[in-house]
């Protein structure tokens, strides 16, 4: 046992989550075909920054562009599940 694992979150000392996606550079001019994925767990690289991605949020695909402050995240945290709740307000007369 390490004494510094102690210290860290358990996905920090597990590793980064790296799954294979079609990663294909667009050349310029040419319009870039987003990456669909469910893999919501995967971590994401500093090599997806500027890439486009559809990530499943469990109904349907959510795009997200990545940017360098997204790096070392999951995908998952940018596609919320769950709707926003507001109460609806009724009109009486």
């Amino acid at each position: 046992m390490h004494p510094t694992r102690t210290l860290l979150s358990r996905s920090v000392w597990k590793g980064p989550n790296i799954v294979p996606l079609p990663i294909v550079r667009a050349a310029p001019g040419q319009k870039v075909v987003p990456i669909k994925t469910q893999a919501r767990s995967a971590t994401i690289l500093p090599n997806f920054v500027n890439q486009k991605f559809q990530i499943h949020n469990g109904k349907n695909y959510v795009d997200i562009t990545i940017t360098e402050d997204m790096v070392g995240h999951k995908l998952g945290e940018f596609a919320p599940t769950r709707k926003q709740f507001t109460y609806k307000q009724t009109k009486n007369k």
